[in-house]
């Protein structure tokens, strides 16, 4: 029988735990978390990085929040403070206590940079940890409302991006806001109406500033850790995903547990990515405003370009020509140089992510559930659309900075802007084209190596005369990864008519599903069957290839014998 503690830290330690177990269940909650399996590889921790990013912006912006007054009353800032070179000049208080708070707050400048490099890095790993789970296929069944929450958190960190990138009140953010109030007002009817709501009145007003700082530490801070919260419980109910090998099953997770060894190994990340931010902070100047000087609707200067995550859009307007502004027959302005850019290409862009998982599903009519990854080059069509989407996003934003390309290698803004629009649309379908060709190389390059095994060098001459090459067979676990899946194919509708002759009801909602499936799944390369393998290795004989055995029984998905592979399970 267990002795009883003795020391009060021990009793209250134990008393502590008592009272939880029995009001909530602590108990279990601890034990079930304490065995939860995450897989050991790389990619997982893009997820992790969001996390901390998120963590540290929470507790940088808990100070800022402290010092910066939101108001956007006009003030002279005094003369005996710094900068020199802002003494004197009329502003709103909320430039003037940012100022305040780079200049005469102990560590407030710090904290800033800080502040604007953790945004940076939290929707940089947001976007990668989108892009591990589009080109792996994470987001197949059962997984598909936790793409949804990771999409709403990306649109979330977007605009928490914009509401802290506007807080400061300088030229460059204000040049931001009135896109923004441009991009309202381009909408057919109700953009003024829009507008008018955003700014309380005409732009800028004096209610927007007050208006961002709210959405900015009340409303989307909490709709994100809401977000983030059901994110973290589906991954828990779902288990994770991992990449294919001997072992891995969808009905197994092989990896390392919570606790110990994952917790230690989480702790230890957190403190490296706040390291590397408050280096970033200490030693990289960054949105350094008293340079910009308070908002002033009538200077705008070349190189004045958002954060990364937002130059899409202003690329995006850039290479929207200017002569597209028309009256529609109600006596409407219909400004499509600003609706289709501000408008139409976000909304193209993010609802083709948005829905992809469902399109997917309804192309192929896969309704099982996956938990093991694919490899990008075994779904080419989905690679070759990922693939495309980023391309458009990166010549946007290429596209957003065209005034700074123009100046640094002395080339014609007007010439690189004509290259942009017309890289915007061609490029992405050159883009898909030969990402999907690559992927079927890949593939067939796969085929080879489980038929023929890798390539030695040596050749070989039998007393008949005849040579031949020699070569290294696979080991059973590269041959699994390169062979265990299953590849998708395009839908079987069958005829126009029954047995009997009669016309099937909603056959040609099933002709257009099917040219759906067949765009995403006809061209493919099927993976090398047992039969194949023995067949290759009886042709070419046991002795040319090195160390031959018998591979007959070749590993596909699901195999039961594979399913007790080594490492923790769950």
């Amino acid at each position: 029988m267990a002795s009883a503690p003795t020391t009060p830290a021990a009793k209250l330690a134990a008393g502590t735990g008592d009272f939880f177990d029995t009001r909530i269940g602590a108990g279990k909650l601890v034990k079930e978390f304490a065995r939860k399996v995450f897989p050991d590889h790389w990619s997982f921790m893009l997820g992790e990085i969001a996390l901390y990013s998120f963590i540290v912006l929470l507790l940088t912006g808990t100070f800022l929040a402290v010092f910066f007054v939101p108001s956007m009353t006009e003030v002279h800032y005094p003369e005996d403070a710094l900068p020199v070179t802002m003494r004197g000049v009329e502003m709103s208080e909320a430039f003037a206590s940012t100022l305040h708070l780079s200049f005469h707050v102990r560590g407030g400048l710090l904290m800033r940079q800080i502040h604007h490099w953790a945004a940076l890095l939290f929707m940089a790993s947001i976007v990668t940890h989108m892009m591990r789970i589009f080109f792996t296929g994470a987001f197949r069944k059962p997984r598909e409302l936790n793409w949804v929450v990771g999409f709403t958190l990306m649109i979330l960190g977007l605009l928490a991006g914009f509401t802290g990138y506007s807080l400061p009140d300088d030229v460059l953010s204000g040049n931001g806001l009135r896109i923004a109030d441009g991009v309202a007002k381009g909408i057919p009817i109700i953009g003024s109406y829009v507008s008018f709501l955003l700014f309380g009145g005409e732009f800028p007003g004096t209610v927007i500033i007050p208006r961002l700082f709210t959405a900015h530490i009340l409303l989307v801070p909490g709709l994100i850790l809401a977000l983030v919260a059901v994110h973290l419980i589906l991954v828990v109910v779902h288990k994770h995903t991992q990449y294919p090998g001997p072992g891995r099953t969808n009905r197994n997770v092989v990896g390392y547990p919570l606790f110990p060894v994952y917790m230690a190994k989480a702790g230890g990340f957190f403190f490296v990515v706040f390291g590397v931010l408050a280096i970033m902070g200490a030693t990289l100047s960054i949105n350094s405003i008293w340079n910009y000087g308070p908002y002033d609707p009538s200077p705008v200067s070349a190189g004045a370009q958002p954060d990364w995550y937002m130059l899409f859009l202003e690329g995006a307007l850039r290479l929207m020509p200017g002569q597209t502004e028309f009256v529609t027959w109600g006596g409407y302005t219909v400004s499509l140089n600003i609706l289709v850019p501000g408008v139409v290409v976000p909304g193209i862009l993010f609802t083709s992510l948005a829905v992809y998982p469902f399109l997917e599903q309804w192309a192929s009519g896969d309704k099982r559930e996956h938990h093991l990854l694919d490899r990008p080059r075994n779904v080419p069509t989905r690679t070759g659309v990922g693939v495309a989407i980023l391309t458009a996003f990166i010549i946007l934003a290429l596209a957003g900075s065209n005034d700074i390309i123009a100046t640094h290698f002395h080339l014609s803004i007007n010439e690189i802007t004509w290259v942009f629009r017309v890289l915007f649309l061609v490029g992405p379908f050159i883009a898909f084209m030969v990402t999907k060709r690559m992927c079927l190389a890949l593939q067939r390059r796969d085929r080879e190596l489980v038929l023929h095994g890798y390539e030695t060098g040596r050749v070989v001459r039998f007393a008949s005369g005849e040579y031949i090459e020699v070569h290294q067979p696979l080991t059973d676990a590269e041959r699994w990864v390169l062979v265990q899946h299953e590849p998708a194919r395009p839908l079987e509708i069958g005829s126009a008519e029954n047995e009997r002759g009669v016309a099937r009801p909603g056959y040609k909602k099933l002709q257009r599903r099917q040219k759906v499936s067949n765009f995403f799944f006809a061209d493919r390369v099927e993976p090398v069957t047992p039969a194949e393998l023995a067949h290759a290795h009886d042709s070419h004989g046991a002795s040319a290839v090195e160390g031959a055995d018998d591979h007959a029984s070749l590993a596909r998905p699901e195999r039961e014998s594979l399913e007790a592979g080594s490492g923790a399970q769950h």
